[in-house]
């Protein structure tokens, strides 16, 4: 089985997407309660990956070191390529891009230098399946930590659900887990 987790709380008083924020306090006890639950649970989650964006990154190696497991980084999860917009303040990004969110996106227009929705969404469609690919080779359950906007990509795939960056089908909080 395949288990998608979303990243703990992270700094929200600047945007996300491939910014370098690491966890919150908040975040870092989310990460440890999910290890916790995970630990407890009768998954038998004995492989790790995660995107190499810090507070991904970081909420697995928190899961990592309860499950006594290592963590795989891998690049292809990262969130969306918000270019010029990672990581600045939101008074910033009010200042400087007023009204450029995600929503706001048409399908083939891209965020300055960043991702476009259908650039995110055929990098992540084809992640997920190289990854289905290599985790069904795998002995045990598999966790994946990673984002948001990746989990409802991947989610409407499973699920058969059409994606649209307009408005997300799927609200995943931070640190929930989720089966596939």
């Amino acid at each position: 089985m395949i288990w998608l987790m979303r990243h703990g709380e992270d700094d929200n008083t600047r945007l996300g997407g491939w910014s370098d924020a690491s966890l919150s306090p908040l975040g870092r006890e989310q990460a440890r309660r999910a290890g916790e639950t995970l630990l407890r649970s009768t998954c038998p989650v004995r492989h790790i990956f995660s995107s190499d964006l810090p507070r991904a990154k970081e909420t697995a190696e928190i899961v990592a070191e309860r499950l006594k497991l290592g963590v795989t980084p891998l690049e292809e999860f990262r969130e969306v390529n918000n270019g010029d917009l990672a990581g600045i303040s939101k008074e910033r990004f009010q200042a400087e891009y007023p009204g450029l969110y995600w929503s706001s996106l048409a399908w083939e227009r891209a965020y300055p230098n960043g991702e476009s929705p259908r650039q995110f969404f055929d990098r992540i469609q084809q992640a997920w399946k190289d990854f289905k690919n290599r985790a069904e080779r795998l002995d045990g359950d598999v966790l994946l930590v990673t984002h948001q906007g990746v989990i409802d990509v991947i989610l409407c795939a499973e699920e058969g659900v059409p994606y649209t960056n307009k408005h997300p089908s799927h609200g995943i909080a931070h640190a929930e887990i989720v089966a596939i």
